[in-house]
């Protein structure tokens, strides 16, 4: 699933109320007002044409009466990226944005225009501006399903893994973004994978916050990517990369932890033999058993699947050692070095056993107050109902 392109990132956002900007506009008032604006657009005076572009872009920040209005401003403004003035660019690409947000036939309009050959370059721009401002329309632009093919044969995506390893903060941020919603389209995973973008992934997720939105992009991305043996491969032989995973696991939003884990589930799965003495290594025990009970559903089912890969033997115990997860979590306990990690992870399993039985406790106490006619008497079941 795409990354939503409703947020205007803080580097192109201007003052401007929050609520819809023509709400209290007549209808004639709106349409002078984006013909003179549309007018200025066309002017052989530059500063005007900047101008202009600045409107538009405070206009359609937060009006979608007003990106539809500024829809013929498109192919002026694509104009404007071919200008020899980086303030121009700038005024253009702001206002290209904000046209594109939550606006297909927009988005699709912008790069019909021919706005993505000007938009690659300044992708390799040293005016960090202009590259932060066209990896930021890149994301917006890459939100259609049908820009997607479009935009990585454009050679958009070596460059983005560029900018992951190179770029600024606020750069890196969008790339990562970007490249995010471009991997969602089948086809371009392999693409992304070619440009060898684990070294550059690893490094992000180790610098950003656990929690952050680009920890958990990170960690999707490296998720899809482990799909292939050259993605699974490019992790483990990256310095601290099966780490990294495992502290976002750890610490990180309850979908980066999803994304985190699938992780390594996905490669224990490819191969065990392979991968399964890597992950252990790392710690991941502490961190599965928090999940059994306390992450997401699908986070829950993973962290318990792979305990079970984790585990000595890949194959079911006896009858009187019934598949569970305190046996093979004890099981895997056995086999652990370092007594600090032994000690961590059973202490996190005697956790895990009083959170299970506190939430079957709970579920008890749910079910005994279903009172129905056939098991308990009508004055029983009223007086535990008074009891709330």
């Amino acid at each position: 699933m795409g990354i939503q392109d409703g947020a205007i990132h803080c580097h192109l956002a201007t003052a401007a109320p929050d609520a819809d900007t023509d709400t209290d506009a007549s209808p004639s008032s709106l349409s002078s007002l984006v013909t003179q604006t549309l007018t200025l657009l066309q002017s052989d005076d530059l500063s005007l044409r900047v101008q202009a572009a600045k409107e538009i872009r405070r206009l359609t920040k937060t009006s979608q009466r007003y990106r539809r209005y500024f829809s013929a401003a498109v192919g002026p403004l694509v104009d404007m990226l071919s200008c020899l003035s980086a303030e121009a660019n700038e005024a253009a690409l702001a206002a290209l944005l904000n046209l594109a947000v939550k606006d297909e036939i927009n988005k699709i309009k912008i790069i019909e225009a021919g706005a993505l050959k000007p938009i690659i370059g300044f992708l390799q721009s040293e005016n960090l501006a202009l590259q932060e401002h066209a990896a930021a329309a890149l994301i917006t632009l890459s939100a259609s399903s049908v820009n997607k093919r479009v935009i990585s044969a454009s050679g958009a995506i070596p460059l983005l893994v560029e900018i992951l390893g190179h770029g600024s903060s606020q750069a890196k941020y969008d790339a990562v973004m970007a490249l995010y919603n471009l991997s969602t389209y089948p086809d371009n995973l392999g693409q992304i994978l070619q440009t060898e973008p684990i070294p550059q992934l690893v490094d992000l997720l180790k610098s950003c916050k656990r929690s952050s939105k680009t920890a958990e992009k990170c960690s999707a991305l490296i998720e899809s990517l482990v799909g292939f043996e050259e993605g699974r491969m490019a992790l483990t032989s990256e310095d601290g990369g099966i780490l990294a995973v495992v502290e976002v696991l750890e610490g990180g939003s309850p979908q980066s932890r999803e994304h985190a884990v699938g992780t390594l589930l996905t490669m224990c799965e490819s191969d065990r033999s392979s991968y399964r003495e890597p992950i252990l290594r790392e710690g991941v025990i502490p961190g599965l058993l928090e999940l059994t009970v306390q992450g997401t559903p699908k986070s829950q089912s993973k962290a318990q699947m792979l305990l079970r890969l984790l585990r000595d033997t890949p194959y079911p115990r006896s009858e009187l050692q019934p598949d569970t997860i305190e046996n093979i979590v004890s099981n895997i306990i056995s086999q652990i070095d370092g007594e600090d990690q032994v000690g961590k992870a059973k202490q996190m399993l005697a956790e895990m056993v009083q959170v299970s039985m506190e939430q079957s406790l709970r579920h008890l106490q749910k079910r005994a107050l279903v009172c129905t006619p056939a098991d308990i008497p009508i004055n029983s079941c009223a007086s535990e109902v008074s009891l709330k």
